[in-house]
């Protein structure tokens, strides 16, 4: 209940400018209080007043007519913070940028005077937001055009001006009260329809700094931007100026119950729920939540100080007549949105997939998640693509289709004088669709790949999908390609703008015991974005030359890898005397890290790109986090990359919506606010670990990160008993005795029980009719299955089989049967590529359809409907899919997939976030897909589920520098090193019967690794006076040293079962190395490594952390070369790495050198 009748007053965080109690009321007479005010006739027509007030437009106003009303919220989304950072960098230009960190927006749509209105009356519709972060406060005051419909109200018989303002009110001294100087009123009509802030009809105000918040400072920016005419859009109110800016007010969405009152009526802002405030004759307020989702003014940001935050870090944004353009900075050349160095290479990563029939093939040849990898030499216009796992039945057949990465050659290909090439044009972002018809034989392929952008590694990003058939080409032949033009033309669409590229015939040799000539035509056109108020893209010649000549195609059968290869260069479409100076033949012989500058006839320079150093016939990367002194904020930490850095905050801070600043990050608990990226409750679950952290996990019988869960198919070997049939269900199985059998599932005996099990349905062994509806067809048609056809196989065969009384369907989808001869859970249509989920009767199941390229996951129905009961076995967990890599980074343990040896960057994810930890070492316990790590902060040793869960402590006391750790999934035993008391250490999985088994002659033992199949342990000593690797059973017993010369620092340190290699990284000597411990055949891998930490393997390949380079490494054993290298977001020091097996290595445990109750130490 209210204490007066007019006013209610609740809490709001932060505190309002001028008033540290966190409380503030707003009222329907146009302004913000920060105490509650008092009755009307004491501030009506007499503002300033005597207490803390930010006036929007305040007078005697009313939204009694149920017309008028009054909505308030406080918002912390990034959208709306970065709109008032925004609005109030561009009213003070000079200032250092400011990022709020909270917002609250008052809005009062349609209020009028609280006379009684008469004809030609007005209404008032206005704005007031309240941006504060850490050191300031600001008033954003926004009229909509047209809004402001009247000046004054009546007030006590006269018409009093209505007040816009700001005061702090009465200030208490030691011996008086006086009214705050700085304060700053004035009476409309004040141009309202001008601004301080660059944007018409907008006002910022800094109301004072922390922590005192003592003057108020006006916007700076008085001058507006060249005026334009607009039009409305529909069903959006607007009144319009007679030019120039505009605000456009929205209809709201929630509209709280208001009642009508002839009292003024007060809302108050809160971020909790708000109790009904009851006066003797009317409810002033109603049950509100705020974060139900309101709508507010949205300002026309057509202009740099509201968009320069779109431009991209090395853009300039200038003003146009119609808007705002980005345009890249001397240096760089692209569209503004996104830029790129001149003369830098450039990186081009992304992934492939497609459903491609070869030849006279009925099945396709599917593939999806693979990688494409390209370079580009941007200042000779060479490009080179590469795209990995593509099987030896389609590779040969795509040799001809160099043009999959000819759109890379012509983004970046070489400049003739006055042309454009593509990057250049559309920037990083656009999308490309190609057809292309063979001949002879009409076979039709279709491309589509859309280009996202620059990401954080400066790498342009692309996916693309291959649909369609391609004739086929022998394996073992080659192909050969002649160059070929293309001629790009601009279509100026404001809407949607394309680059059409023209369609023509490309001719291709085929060379395997005889020389075959063959051909196909290809079509395709460019959408993307661009600037409409540039005037410099109409200047651009509308059509252009892509030239493409060297062309080298190869399938490596071997690798399973597709490679092309191109030179590419953009010119005049009439052609006209070819250019003479190198810069424009790409014979310079400048650096691939610089550009060349064209001077007189042949003349040129060569000038290295920005970031990088030298005389442009060799270029060195500039490292900016050393010479140039915070560069970065003071909470974030510097990494240097090739040509550029990267900022990235401390722990416990995030940037601001400048991009710079590194701002305390609030501990927000994810799980509670349901701001979480976890998958839907029904499959896993968020669960909140302190401050802003926590975990995603998938429930049981789900598979995957937490983020993305799938049902598992528990329905393997020995789930259910031998004479049962298993089911899966969604998120769980169930097991039923076959027919002539009883029981639960998990056991049967013979006998027949009907109360047990529920009927199946058996196979047909009559002739029997059933009426099938066909998809998509209009009739039905009446089928005789004979013999133990099933459903699915007799709907299969009816459309396979042409009769003397039909011809074959043509483009009906012809369903796929399992080899129980059920429908298969996932059904895709042969022709258009759709795919979608289908029940036991083989009918689709709603909401399941997924475009081509993309499959849903679906259950296996098993041969009928599954029956209710019985339950499944509860120890039953779903295990991960696949192998993966699993390492530390200061206080985070993250995994990459493997494909093959393969790491699968965009699929690395955080497995735990422990904030303020150190965490060294990690294993993995293939059997109970748990990963155990070691931490020195405090010193302990703890394990968890990969796919999320709680943390379980395994050693808290009794460590004091544990490094090292491995895991005995055989005898279910873990051990460890601790180099403060050079000692190892051997445990039970629950850290139970814990006993010392090495305990003398170590100096400094990192390392440490288990074999449990041949019950052998080996650790690394990189004692400086003399390094060491050594082994010994896993009792501790037949200690030996393996090796000793040739050490210095000895890290890394692995054990591959399937080679009996054991390998090892030295820091010191910067060599891999490797040896089989039986025959002592030790052997270097790779030279001039730079300084390694955690090793594992994964059959044919090593994978190591690397501290300088902050990545994880590949290297093959076979060819000794380094393959790939994972490089984090968050770019720190990397530490233990652990192959996460999908099985268990096969062997068993040497029992007589496990751990027993007796006391050993050697």
């Amino acid at each position: 209940m209210c204490p007066l009748e007019q006013e209610c007053a609740l809490f709001i965080f932060p505190p309002l400018p001028f008033k540290h109690s966190e409380s503030a009321t707003v009222s329907t007479n146009g302004f913000v209080a920060t105490v509650q005010p008092p009755a009307e006739a004491e501030y009506l027509g007499r503002m300033p007043a005597d207490f803390g007030s930010l006036a929007a437009l305040q007078g005697d106003l009313d939204t009694s007519d149920g017309v008028g009303k009054v909505f308030f919220r406080q918002d912390h989304s990034p959208a709306v913070l970065r709109q008032a950072g925004d609005l109030i960098n561009g009213a003070f230009p000079e200032d250092p940028a400011v990022s709020p960190t909270h917002v609250v927006v008052v809005t009062w749509v349609d209020v009028a005077t609280h006379e009684p209105p008469s004809r030609g009356d007005g209404r008032n519709t206005f704005q007031l937001v309240i941006a504060t972060h850490e050191k300031a406060s600001y008033a954003i005051l926004l009229y909509e055009r047209g809004g402001v419909q009247f000046h004054s109200t009546p007030i006590g018989g006269a018409s009093v001006p209505m007040q816009v303002g700001i005061s702090k009110g009465l200030v208490k001294g030691y011996f008086f009260s006086r009214l705050c100087q700085e304060s700053w009123f004035e009476s409309v009509p004040i141009p309202l329809r001008e601004t301080n802030a660059g944007v018409r009809g907008v006002y910022v105000f800094e109301v004072g700094t922390s922590p005192l918040f003592s003057n108020v400072a006006p916007g700076e920016v008085l001058d507006l931007p060249a005026e334009r005419p607009q039009e409305p859009t529909p069903q959006t109110r607007k009144a319009s100026y007679d030019a120039g800016e505009q605000v456009e007010a929205l209809s709201l969405p929630f509209n709280p119950n208001y009642h009508p009152v002839h009292q003024p009526e007060v809302v108050v802002v809160d971020n909790t729920d708000i109790n009904c405030c009851h006066s003797k004759r009317h409810l002033l307020c109603s049950t509100i939540r705020l974060s139900a989702p309101l709508a507010v003014f949205r300002y026309n940001s057509e202009t740099c100080a509201a968009g320069r935050s779109h431009c991209g870090p090395f853009a300039e944004c200038r003003d146009y007549t119609g808007g705002y353009c980005c345009h890249c900075t001397p240096g760089f050349y692209g569209n503004g949105k996104q830029c790129v160095a001149e003369g830098k290479h450039q990186r081009i990563n992304g992934k492939v997939q497609g459903r491609v029939y070869v030849g006279h093939s009925p099945s396709p040849v599917e593939f999806s998640n693979n990688d494409l990898h390209s370079y580009v030499v941007v200042n000779d216009g060479r490009s080179y693509v590469a795209i990995s796992d593509i099987p030896d039945s389609l590779g040969p057949s795509l040799m001809p289709l160099s043009a999959v990465g000819g759109v890379i050659g012509w983004a970046f290909a070489l400049e003739q004088p006055g042309f454009k090439n593509g990057f250049s044009i559309v920037g990083g972002e656009f999308t490309r669709k190609a057809d292309v018809t063979f001949q002879p034989g009409n076979e039709k392929l279709s491309i589509t790949q859309e280009f996202k952008g620059i990401d954080e590694h400066d790498h342009l990003v692309v996916s693309t999908v291959l649909e369609g058939r391609v004739p086929e080409v022998p394996r073992g032949a080659t192909v050969q390609l002649d160059k070929y033009s293309e001629i790009y033309q601009y279509a100026n669409n404001r809407k949607a703008p394309r680059l059409r590229v023209s369609s023509m015939s490309r001719m291709h040799d085929v060379v395997d015991t005889l020389t075959t000539a063959t051909s196909y035509s290809w079509r395709q056109t460019i959408s993307f974005q661009s600037c409409q108020h540039d005037e410099s893209l109409r200047s651009m010649k509308p059509t252009q030359m892509l030239n493409v000549d060297q062309i080298f195609v190869m399938y490596d059968s071997t690798n399973m890898l597709m490679r092309y290869a191109m030179s590419n260069k953009i010119a005049d479409v009439n052609g006209g005397e070819p250019e003479e100076n190198p810069c424009f033949t790409g014979r310079h012989g400048c650096d691939t890290n610089a550009v060349c500058r064209p001077g007189q006839g042949t003349h040129f320079n060569c000038e290295c790109a920005v970031g990088f150093d030298g005389d442009g016939r060799s270029c060195r990367d500039v490292d900016e986090c050393r010479t140039i002194p915070n560069i970065c904020d003071q909470n974030a930490i510097c990494n240097n990359q090739p040509g550029t850095f990267r900022c990235e905050c401390h722990e416990g801070y995030q940037f601001a919506t400048d991009g710079h600043s590194c701002l305390v990050s609030r501990p927000t608990n994810h799980c509670d606010e349901g701001t979480h990226d976890c998958d839907v409750p029904e499959r896993a679950q968020c669960s909140y670990t302190g401050g802003s952290a926590f975990i995603c996990s998938c429930l049981p019988g789900y598979i995957g990160d937490g983020r993305v869960c799938q049902d598992s198919d528990e329905c393997r070997p020995g789930s259910c008993h031998q004479d049962a049939v298993c089911y899966n269900t969604q998120g769980s199985f169930t097991c039923q005795c076959r027919p002539g059998y009883y029981g639960d599932g998990f056991q049967c005996a013979p006998g027949e029980s009907l109360g047990m099990r529920a009927p199946l349905r058996p196979r047909r062994a009559l002739i029997t009719f059933t009426t099938l509806s066909l998809e998509h067809s209009g009739f039905n048609l009446l089928l005789m299955r004979l013999g133990t056809k099933t459903q699915c196989e007799a709907h299969r065969d009816s459309l396979l089989v042409a009769s003397e009384y039909r011809p074959r369907p043509v483009g009906h989808h012809v369903p796929t049967c399992s080899d129980r001869g059920d429908y298969t859970p996932v059904q895709c249509h042969a022709s258009t590529g759709h795919c979608w989920c289908v029940d036991h009767r083989g009918q689709e199941i709603p909401g399941t359809r997924f475009g081509p390229g993309q499959r849903p996951s679906c259950i296996d129905h098993g041969d009928s409907q599954p029956p209710v009961r019985p339950t499944p076995r509860p120890n039953v967990q779903p295990p991960p899919s696949g192998t993966h890599l699993v390492f530390a980074q200061n206080g985070r343990i993250e995994h990459i997939p493997l494909e093959g040896y393969d790491m699968k960057p965009d699929q690395a994810k955080t497995v735990l976030h422990l904030p303020g930890k150190l965490i060294i070492g990690v294993a993995y316990d293939c059997v109970e897909k748990m990963v155990y790590w070691t931490e020195i902060s405090p010193s302990s040793i703890n394990k968890a589920s990969l796919e999320g869960g709680d943390i379980i402590p395994v050693i808290e006391s009794g460590v004091s520098s544990p490094e090292g750790i491995a895991v005995d999934h055989l005898g279910r035993n873990i051990f460890w090193t601790d180099s403060s008391t050079d000692q190892i250490e051997v445990a039970s999985m629950d850290g139970s019967q814990r006993r010392v088994i090495v305990a003398t002659d170590l100096v400094n033992p990192r390392a440490i690794i288990a074999d449990p199949p041949n019950g052998n342990l080996y650790w690394a000593d990189w004692d400086r006076e003399a390094p060491k690797i050594e082994t010994a059973y896993m009792d501790g017993t037949n200690r030996r040293v393996l090796v000793k010369d040739n050490l210095s620092l000895p890290n890394g340190l692995t054990y591959e079962p399937q080679s009996s290699l054991l390998c090892w990284a030295d820091a010191g000597t910067r060599i891999l190395e490797c040896m089989n411990p039986g025959r002592g055949d030790r052997r270097k891998m790779t030279e001039g490594i730079q300084y390694p930490f955690g090793m594992t393997s994964y059959r044919k390949n090593l994978y190591y952390t690397d501290w300088d380079r902050q990545a994880v490494v590949a290297v093959d054993t076979n060819s000794g070369r380094e393959t790939s290298e994972f490089l984090p977001l968050k770019r720190t020091k990397l530490y233990g790495i652990t192959t996460a097996y999908a099985q268990c290595p096969e062997g068993n445990s040497h029992t007589q050198h496990t751990l027993n109750t007796s006391e050993h130490t050697s």
